[in-house]
């Protein structure tokens, strides 16, 4: 058995459709496209999204609402969730991150919702008036890149 010799099983391939080569193709004359019309033409092709001349669908709906450009999604966590957190810990983003309250990248809010007993210094991304003074009431801190004056 030599590299060059090497071939498919038997039945494994098929021979691809020579259209337009002659009636003994089965596929000659027409290449199997019918008749005349769009799509026998080359380059005959019809969006996905065409209905026939029927006044399209996006045509038909109204236009509602508005999607900011500027909008920074972020991921929100509640201040009760850090309740596990012993004394003294940094809880950041990778901290956040090891315990599964947060799964992806991106900016993270801290948001007041359930009660802290212990002093924790917590840095994120924002956080919310009633959040802070619940982390600074516990004896802890939040530090935030660019605080809201």
């Amino acid at each position: 058995m030599r590299l060059g010799t090497i071939r498919p099983a038997a039945g494994a391939t098929k021979d691809t459709k020579r259209r337009g080569k002659g009636a003994a193709t089965g596929l000659g004359g027409t290449a199997g496209k019918g008749h005349k019309g769009k799509k026998a033409r080359s380059g005959g092709k019809i969006p996905v999204w065409f209905e026939g001349g029927q006044m399209p669908i996006q045509r038909r709906l109204p236009k509602r609402g508005f999607t900011n450009p500027g909008r920074v999604e972020f991921h929100v966590v509640q201040v009760g969730r850090l309740a596990s957190a012993p004394a003294g810990t940094t809880v950041d983003a990778a901290w956040l991150k090891s315990r599964r309250l947060v799964r992806k990248n991106g900016p993270i809010k801290l948001l007041a919702g359930g009660d802290l007993k212990v002093a924790l210094t917590v840095q994120v991304d924002a956080a919310s008036e009633a959040a802070r003074k619940a982390i600074e009431a516990a004896g802890g801190k939040v530090i935030t890149p660019n605080p809201k004056a």
